[in-house]
Formats: C-alpha cells, sequence, structure tokens
C-alpha cells in the first residue's frame, strides 16, 4: 500500500518508478515489498467464536426466554441484574454460575470472548425492547428546553438538505454546508439557502457510508481562501460502476459560486484502493499549521496495525499536505509518515480541547465497542486487538477488552450509539457549558455533554436530547452559539442551533 500527500521530506528514492500519473504529489511511504516494510503489519488476526445470538438460543433461551421475556429463570429485558449489572459481574455469573440457585456456570461451554458477546448481544436487545428503532424523526421541540447548566430554544437556520455532514462559516456571514451525495451548498448571509450547489466539485462516490464529508477552512482563510474537503473518492473507470473507492482530501478556493484551484492534499494510488463503500473516516481539525485527519479500516481491520498503510489511523500533516518531519513515524522507513495515532476502527469525530490543545477522538466499533478516545503521538488504540464489541454476525472480535501497550478508551459503548462528532464548545453565550465536550450519535440520535477535568477524565456527563436526527457535525458558531447539522429520517436534513433561553 501506498501512503500519498503532497510531502517536503523525501524517504526514499523513486528513480526506479513510473510517477507519471501523478503531478504534485510525493509518496511518503513503499509497501513492505520495496522497504521491507512488511516487518510492520500486524499480527495474525484473532481468533473468533460462535454466534452469540445462536449461542443465546441453545444455552439461555431455555430459561430466561426466546425474547429474553424471561420464564424458569428471570426477565432480562427489564435490566434488573440481581449479581451486578456491570460487564464483568455479568460475565462472572455466565462463567461460574450463581451458588444455592439453578443459574449454573458454563466456563467448560463458553470462551470469556463468547461470553462478553452474550453480553453485548443482551444489551442489544434490551435498548431495542426499550427504544424501537426510530423510522421517523422528531419535530424539534418548542419553547423552553432545560438541561442541567442552561435552558435554551432551538431555532432552524436552514432545511432541505440531503445527509448535511458538515458545514463551514466563512467571514461574510454565509455557511458552507456539505451533502453527503457530493454536493456543496450556500447559506446565505440572509439566512436563505441558494438553491444552486457549487459548481465543479469531483465526483465522490455516494454509496453507503461514501459521499462528500468533512469540511474545514484554512486557519488563514481571510488571506488564502483555502477551503478543504474529504471525500470517498472512486477508483475505477466508468464512476457509475466502481467497485473501489478510498478516503481523498483536496483543497480548492470559491470564484463565482465554482470549487477551483483545486489540489490534493492526501490521497494514495487507485491501483491501492479497497472494494466496498463503509470505513472511510474523514474528519477534518486544524490547529494552526497542522491539520489532523483520519481515515477508517475500510472493512480490512488488521491494516489499522499496518504502519505501511493510512487505513484506521488518525494523521496529521501540514496544510500544504506535507508531512511534519517531528510526527512519531516520520523517519520510520516503510511507515506512512502522516500517522498520529493507529488501531482506530473508523474514527468519526475530532475536537482539540482549548484549554490543554489535547487531541479527543470518537470511532465507530462494530456491534457495540465505540469509543471516546484522548488521542497522544505514536500510540496504538488497539483495533483489532482489543475490543468491546463483537462482529456484525454476533461473533468475538478478539478474547481481549484490553491488553499492556494498548491504550483504553475514556468512555465506550455498547450497545452501540454511533457515535459522530464532537466539539468543545468555545462561545461564551452559554458560560456554564464552556469547554465542555458534546458528543452526537447517528444510530440513537444522542446529543451528549461532557466536563472534562484536568486530567482528561470525565468528571460529568449529560444527555441533552435524543430522536431528533442522526447529528452529523457540531460547532460553536461566530455569535457564541451552537450549532448542529441533522440527518433526518424520512425527511430532508436541517442545520438548527441552540439559543439561550434562561428563566
Amino acid at each position: 500500500m501506498f501512503c500519498q500527500s503532497v510531502a517536503r521530506v523525501p524517504l526514499f528514492s523513486l528513480s526506479r518508478m513510473n510517477l507519471s500519473r501523478f503531478t504534485r504529489p510525493a509518496l511518503v511511504a513503499l509497501p513492505g515489498l520495496l522497504l521491507g516494510a512488511h516487518a510492520l503489519a500486524g499480527p495474525p488476526a484473532p481468533p473468533v467464536g460462535r454466534s452469540s445470538p445462536k449461542l443465546y438460543e441453545e444455552f439461555c433461551s431455555a430459561c430466561h426466554g426466546l425474547r429474553m421475556e424471561g420464564g424458569k429463570g428471570p426477565n432480562l429485558v427489564d435490566s434488573t441484574w440481581k449479581h451486578g449489572s456491570d460487564e464483568a459481574s455479568i460475565l462472572r455469573v455466565i462463567l461460574e454460575g450463581v451458588p444455592g440457585t439453578e443459574m449454573p456456570g458454563f466456563a467448560a461451554a463458553l470462551t470469556p470472548a463468547e461470553g462478553r458477546g452474550l453480553i453485548a448481544y443482551m444489551r442489544e436487545m434490551v435498548t431495542r425492547s426499550k427504544d424501537p428503532a426510530l423510522s421517523k424523526t422528531a419535530e424539534l421541540p418548542s419553547g423552553r428546553q432545560k438541561s442541567e447548566a442552561h435552558s435554551y430554544r432551538f431555532e432552524t437556520i436552514a432545511e432541505g438538505f440531503d445527509v448535511p455532514w458538515s458545514f463551514v462559516f466563512l467571514p461574510d456571514g454565509r455557511i458552507l454546508v456539505t451533502e453527503r451525495p457530493g454536493r456543496l451548498r450556500v447559506i446565505e448571509a440572509d439566512g436563505k439557502l441558494h438553491p444552486d450547489p457549487i459548481a465543479g466539485l469531483p465526483f465522490v462516490v455516494p454509496h453507503d457510508e461514501g459521499g462528500l464529508m468533512s469540511m474545514a477552512l484554512d486557519p488563514d482563510y481571510a488571506e488564502n481562501g483555502w477551503i478543504y474537503l474529504s471525500f470517498s473518492d472512486p477508483g475505477e473507470e466508468p464512476y457509475i460502476d466502481t467497485t473501489t473507492a478510498m478516503t481523498k482530501i483536496i483543497r480548492g478556493r470559491l470564484r463565482e459560486h465554482a470549487f477551483v484551484d483545486q489540489e490534493t492534499i492526501f490521497g494514495i494510488p487507485r491501483e491501492y484502493y479497497q472494494k466496498g463503500f463503509v470505513g472511510y473516516g474523514c474528519r477534518l481539525l486544524f490547529d494552526g499549521d497542522y491539520l489532523f485527519f483520519t481515515v477508517g479500516d475500510r472493512w480490512l481491520p488488521h491494516d489499522a496495525q499496518d504502519l505501511t498503510k493510512p487505513n484506521g489511523k488518525v494523521h496529521r500533516i501540514f496544510r500544504d499536505g506535507s508531512i511534519p518531519p517531528d510526527n512519531p513515524f516520520a523517519q520510520q522507513a516503510g511507515a506512512c509518515g502522516s500517522i498520529w495515532s493507529y488501531g482506530n476502527r473508523n474514527p468519526q469525530g475530532l475536537a482539540l480541547d482549548p484549554r490543554t490543545r489535547a487531541l479527543w477522538e470518537t470511532e465507530h466499533g462494530a456491534r457495540g465497542g465505540d469509543e471516546l478516545n484522548l488521542i497522544r503521538p505514536g500510540l496504538n488504540y488497539g483495533w483489532p486487538l482489543v475490543t468491546h464489541g463483537i462482529n456484525y454476525d454476533g461473533t468475538p472480535i478478539s478474547e481481549h477488552t484490553e491488553l499492556p501497550g494498548l491504550e483504553s478508551p475514556v468512555r465506550h459503548w455498547t450497545p452501540s450509539i454511533a457515535v459522530s462528532p464532537i466539539s468543545f464548545y468555545v462561545g461564551d453565550r452559554f458560560p456554564r457549558w464552556k469547554n465542555n465536550l458534546f458528543l452526537g450519535s447517528l444510530a440513537q440520535q444522542k446529543f451528549i455533554r461532557f466536563e472534562i477535568d484536568e486530567n482528561n477524565r470525565i468528571s460529568h456527563e449529560e444527555e441533552l436530547f435524543k430522536g431528533l436526527g442522526r447529528v452529523r457535525e457540531i460547532k460553536t458558531g461566530p455569535e457564541g452559539l451552537l450549532y448542529l447539522s441533522l440527518e433526518n429520517v424520512g425527511s430532508p436534513g436541517r442545520l438548527v442551533r441552540l439559543v439561550p433561553d434562561e428563566e
């Protein structure tokens, strides 16, 4: 696999390679065949177990009912766990049984990973029973809404979007919004949505999770006009029938309602694109001269452990795509020099703490195991060697939820809530929310507030609302209000903001 960007730090000779198809970008890593980088690849895939639904049917349903409604054994749907509700307690009951009761231990029949898979499956069923899948997004509530720290109300800025994945505020009062099918829309300064998308955008793969995704303005946008976009780039022609794709980042400028002066900032040669249309990552975040971005594992789990490949990583580059020489693997032969952290399954959110400049990240687990991580340079966040999730077919992914040398999440969710964007609130209109971390989710449409202490620990958590749309982006507006883009189920998406409404 190649890892390609606009590099200014050459790591090897390209004299024997035909690079005629590439213009501006330079290569920053070669496959193991050329540089012996095979030594950097991850270990063999961990063993997997049997399907959790089948294990439940075989070992549990006779006592607890096919739908966990109870029978000879207690009802499991009511979440009343008599011997402890945390994972360790439930796993102990499953493997060791409960002396003096009719609950036997299954240590001889189940591995610990299969036991954790059963726990994830049961919790998933409990969640579904109490909160059936949302088939239609609720209308925004009117009037005052109360949180623990502030009262607020909703205001709709614009609506009619097809999956509004990201947005940015321009200095002239306009707002740009990306729509996942591949359109860049403009909300004019008067609040009206321009009827025509921006012309000249590249073709994207609008399948499954693919499309036009994150957007960021250059920190010096007022002087240079650069706008950065991430998207799923098609790997074959004709594009409409493409079977491969990969994450790509470009930048360009707006001129006469067109996206011009386009340059590739990150990409890999198309012959190394992967099949399938999921796991792109694609979040963008600036920190001064540095651009952080994410690439998902593209459903090739062990690529997340392979330093020769960009998949399953958080990356850091300069604004022009070149590699900072102090990146943790920039001087390591064969490694992608842009890698900042690895072992990240499908990173969907990035945020910098304004007080400490600590980098936070959210990533999708598989079936369970969504994560909120504190990202530090060069560290391994474990996927797929450790996880709290299971495979989508119900089988275990790994025997381990933690291992020495691998970073554990600050917070994880099973069942998955499909964590997506995160953002620290930096305005003054909600003073008691100042520097709080806000998180949105897709599947459960949650909007959660975290208070983070000086040791980068969660000191408090509050769910503000749920069921108002799949939260795609969160940002503090120029006037200090909190903005969200919501993908609505069964109706067009919208951009909304939270406005103080104190008593």
